[in-house]
C-alpha cells in the first residue's frame, strides 16, 4: 500500500517500491526499447542551438504518487530532467495537476498546495540541473548557467475556486500561471471544453480572477476552457493570453481543440497557442481508434462522486496513483499517426495565423500517444527534422521551438513580479 510519506514527496523510492499497476503499464507501453531515431546533422545543430521552452508538461505527477527525484532517469513514462536535456528542453511550464477526484470532497485546494510543496522540494533537491523562473529574465539568467528554468503552472484552477486571497497565495509561492478551467469539470466562474456550461463563459467572479492575474503579472491559459470562456478572457485580459496545450478541431472536431476563429482572435490579441504532441489531437483516424476501444469518451468524468465518496484525502490519492505517469496507449501501427503528420497540423496553424503565435506544449506524461518512432522528450529533434523536410526556415523552427513563448511570458511579467 502506498503511504503517506511518499505522498509528501519526502522519500525518494527504488523502483521496485513503485505501485504495480504502474509496473503493468510499463511492460505493456514502455517505448524505452525502442531504438534512437534517425536525425540529420542539421537538424540536430538546430534544435540544439534552440531554446525549447515547452508550454506543458506534466514533470513530478509520478514522483508526487510513486515517489523518487525528477533528477533521475526513469523507466518509467516520458519525461525526467535527464532526457528532457537529452531532448534539448531549456525551460518548461511545469504542471501542478490536481485531478478532479479532488474536487467532490472540497479537498483540491489543499491538494494544490501540497503539489506546490512538492514541486518546490524536487526543484530544491534538483537545483544543480534545475531552477524556478519567476519571468523571463530569469529564464535566460537559468539558462545561462546550463540548467533548465522551470514555470509553475497550475492545471485546472478549480483548485482556486475563484478566490482571489489563495491566487495571491499561489503567486507568492512561485506560481506565474493558471489554467482559467478546470481539467474537465465546471466550477464556479469559467466553464470548461468538456463539462456542460454554467455561465456562458466568465462569471464576475471570473473576470475579477483575470484582472488581478493581469495586475499580478500571471499568465492566464485557457487550455480546457469553453469557447466562451476563451473569448471572453481574450477580450477582457489587456495582455496577451496563452493556451499552453491544445489542438485543432478543424483537424479532430472536438470541444477540447480549438475553433479557427478563436485561434485567429487569440493571435490578433499577441497570443499563443502551444501544440499539444499526441494523436488525440492532431490524428483524427488514431483518435477514433483509440475512442472505439476506450468504449467511452477520453474525458468522461461521470462517475468520479460515487469513487471517491467517503474517502479521506489519502485514499483519494491511492485511488489516482495507478494512473501516473499518464501514458500514451499503444495503437495499431495502421492507425499510428507519424511526426510528419503532426507538423502537418501545426503548419495549418501556421498558415492560418502567422509563425508567430504557435509553439510547443508536449503534455509529456499527460496521456499523448506519440507518433511512429516516438519514445519520449529525448525524440523531440524528429520534429525539428520533419519541419526541415517541410521548408521551415531556421527562424520559424527557433519560433516554434521556444521564441512566441518566450516572448510573450516577458511581456506579461516584466512589469511585475
Amino acid at each position: 500500500m502506498l503511504t503517506r510519506r511518499r505522498f509528501l514527496g519526502y522519500a525518494a523510492l527504488a523502483p521496485a517500491a513503485l505501485h504495480p499497476s504502474l509496473w503493468a503499464q510499463v511492460a505493456s507501453q514502455s517505448t524505452t526499447d525502442l531504438p534512437a531515431p534517425v536525425i540529420s546533422a542539421k537538424a540536430l545543430a538546430i534544435h540544439k542551438r534552440a531554446l525549447v521552452f515547452d508550454g506543458h508538461v506534466h514533470a513530478l505527477d509520478r514522483e508526487f504518487y510513486h515517489g523518487g527525484s525528477m533528477g533521475t532517469r526513469s523507466p518509467v513514462g516520458q519525461w525526467d530532467l535527464v532526457r528532457a536535456r537529452e531532448g534539448g528542453v531549456g525551460a518548461f511550464f511545469l504542471s501542478v495537476f490536481i485531478p478532479e477526484e479532488y474536487y467532490p470532497s472540497r479537498f483540491e485546494t489543499k491538494q494544490a498546495f501540497r503539489r506546490v510543496d512538492h514541486a518546490l522540494r524536487q526543484l530544491e533537491m534538483n537545483r544543480d540541473q534545475v531552477e524556478l523562473a519567476l519571468n523571463a529574465d530569469d529564464i535566460e539568467r537559468i539558462r545561462a548557467k546550463g540548467k533548465l528554468a522551470a514555470v509553475l503552472d497550475i492545471e485546472g484552477s478549480y483548485d482556486l475556486d475563484g478566490d482571489l486571497g489563495v491566487l495571491r497565495d499561489l503567486y507568492q509561492l512561485g506560481v506565474r500561471s493558471a489554467q482559467l478551467s478546470a481539467h474537465n469539470w465546471d466550477q464556479n466562474y469559467a466553464d470548461a471544453c468538456c463539462s456542460p456550461p454554467k455561465w456562458n463563459g466568465l462569471n464576475e467572479h471570473g473576470r475579477d480572477l483575470i484582472r488581478e492575474m493581469n495586475r499580478l503579472g500571471m499568465v492566464i491559459n485557457v487550455s480546457h476552457s469553453s469557447d466562451q470562456t476563451i473569448s471572453q478572457a481574450i477580450e477582457l485580459s489587456d495582455v496577451p493570453i496563452v493556451s499552453t496545450h491544445h489542438g485543432l478541431r478543424a483537424i479532430n472536431d472536438i470541444p477540447r481543440n480549438m475553433p479557427d476563429n478563436l485561434l485567429k482572435k487569440l493571435a490578433a490579441k499577441g497570443g499563443v497557442m502551444g501544440f499539444q504532441i499526441g494523436s488525440e489531437f492532431a490524428y483524427p483516424r488514431e483518435y477514433a481508434w483509440l475512442t472505439e476501444h476506450r468504449h467511452k469518451t477520453f474525458w468522461d468524468t461521470t462517475s468520479i462522486p460515487d469513487r471517491v465518496k467517503g474517502k479521506t484525502i489519502y485514499e483519494v490519492d491511492e485511488l489516482v496513483a495507478p494512473q501516473f505517469p499518464m501514458l500514451g496507449a499503444q495503437v495499431p501501427e495502421s492507425v499510428q499517426m507519424a511526426v510528419d503528420d503532426w507538423v502537418a497540423v501545426v503548419d495549418r496553424a501556421i498558415q492560418l495565423v502567422g509563425e508567430d503565435h504557435i509553439s510547443i506544449g508536449s503534455d509529456f506524461d499527460g496521456g499523448p500517444t506519440l507518433a511512429k518512432g516516438m519514445r519520449d522528450v529525448r525524440d523531440l529533434p524528429m520534429i525539428t527534422d520533419a519541419m526541415l523536410r517541410r521548408g521551415y526556415s531556421e527562424e520559424r523552427i527557433d519560433k516554434f521551438w521556444g521564441g512566441n513563448l518566450l516572448r510573450v511570458f516577458k511581456q506579461i511579467t516584466q512589469t511585475r513580479g
